[in-house]
């Protein structure tokens, strides 16, 4: 019997035996949709990751301080924050870097939320101090005007970048280039609007306000004191290598005091990665139990087909077919059980998490991913592999049935009642 005439034959099985088909292929529906939904949304929540992480800039190394009290307690000397000193080091003794921009909002900076005001316009902000190179490093692109330079920086000039969303609270539609917002008690000097980025991690991108950090410093907070700092290697092979260099600065300079953080962009994305993972196997075995659950339905039913049918297989043999042919015939018609309950899987899984998504997508807060709602990708190799499974589920469970098949007696098949 060839592959197609088995086939077929197994088709017209599943035709003459509708509920008991249907039935039987309902573990494989549910195992393979609750595998989809959860390849869906652990691709989809890491693709966002993905992006989130490609809008902070690329191959960035981020310096940050994060005092440990309980070892700074044993130590003669404790560390409050890092300070424009650390960065100037940088700068000078760390020769595999090519570019680096301190930020900081101090009181009356980032740290506090503070009232932005054109005319009788105003809005909440938290103004941030940076460098030069801020722009190139977080991917920032300017709509007008210009960025901060190094005369600002050098200066403590009164000037600003505004993201797009200050730019249509404070302006309404007006030309913001040559104008001055007042922050708190200082005015400001708008040179440059930049272009729209969106919304990330619950938060609007676009509602900023760039100042020279030296301005920040020292007209608003009053000290050096720097909140974070991102470098950029020479080369991305490097990565590595600078984020050394920089550890060691920091270490010489600070006798080896604890809660200095170097760390890089794809070693962060890497233990998201890693976390994601987790959750995707803790999920995916909870699927795994209901293939296995309907994989031993298959096998049930697969044993009572070769019983209902054995006079069948006796003739079957009288006439010349052979163990092999017993054999692949019954495999084939589990397989074909478990293929089209795979497919009909794939299709209620992805239905079922796109549903997710449109649901999520009305009900969640604009904050949440943009108004997304809950983010969703099927990959693929993720709709082959979980066909190929469910097929697999059919072949491995009706394996025993089909070798009991394929070894009954044909005499004695033929004289069962």
């Amino acid at each position: 019997m060839t592959l197609w005439r088995s086939l077929t034959t197994a088709l017209v099985n599943l035709r003459a035996n509708k509920l008991r088909s249907m039935l039987t292929m309902l573990g494989v529906i549910i195992g393979v949709s609750a595998v989809i939904v959860m390849v869906s949304i652990v691709e989809g929540a890491r693709s966002m990751v993905v992006q989130e992480f490609e809008r902070l800039g690329s191959k960035l190394i981020i310096i940050g301080y994060q005092p440990d009290f309980k070892e700074a307690k044993q130590r003669a000397r404790t560390v409050e924050s890092l300070v424009m000193d650390d960065v100037r080091a940088i700068e000078q003794e760390c020769d595999l870097i090519q570019g680096l921009s301190a930020e900081f909002g101090g009181p009356g900076g980032g740290g506090n939320q503070q009232q932005a005001r054109y005319l009788d316009r105003q809005s909440s902000v938290s103004p941030n101090g940076v460098q030069p190179d801020y722009l190139r490093l977080r991917n920032i692109e300017l709509a007008q005007g210009r960025f901060i330079t190094k005369q600002d920086e050098e200066e403590w000039a009164k000037v600003c970048v505004i993201g797009s969303t200050i730019n249509k609270e404070l302006f309404a539609g007006e030309d913001p280039m040559g104008k001055r917002i007042d922050i708190g008690d200082i005015s400001m000097l708008v040179v440059g609007v930049l272009k729209a980025k969106g919304r990330s991690g619950g938060q609007d991108e676009d509602k900023v306000i760039l100042a020279p950090i030296t301005t920040i410093q020292k007209r608003f907070a009053g000290s050096e004191a720097v909140g974070v700092i991102f470098a950029q290697p020479k080369d991305n092979s490097m990565v590595d290598a600078a984020m050394q260099q920089i550890w060691e600065c920091l270490m010489r300079r600070h006798d080896n005091a604890p809660g200095y953080r170097v760390d890089s962009q794809e070693n962060i994305l890497r233990a998201i990665g890693r976390i994601l993972s987790i959750f995707g196997l803790v999920l995916g075995g909870v699927a795994g139990l209901a293939l296995l659950v309907g994989g031993i339905g298959v096998m049930n039913i697969m044993l009572v087909s070769v019983t209902e049918r054995t006079k069948e297989i006796g003739l079957r043999k009288a006439v010349g077919a052979k163990r092999k042919d017993i054999l692949i015939q019954f495999l084939i018609e589990s397989a074909t059980v478990t293929g089209v309950g795979g497919l009909i899987g794939i299709g209620l899984g992805a239905g079922t998490a796109n549903a997710a998504a449109f649901i999520s997508k009305q009900v969640m807060p604009s904050t949440v991913n943009n108004g997304q709602g809950v983010p969703i990708h099927l990959p693929l190799w993720a709709v082959l592999g979980a066909f190929a499974f469910s097929a697999f589920i059919g072949l491995f469970f009706g394996i025993y049935p089909a070798v009991r098949a394929s070894k009954l007696d044909p005499i004695a098949a033929l004289r069962h009642e």
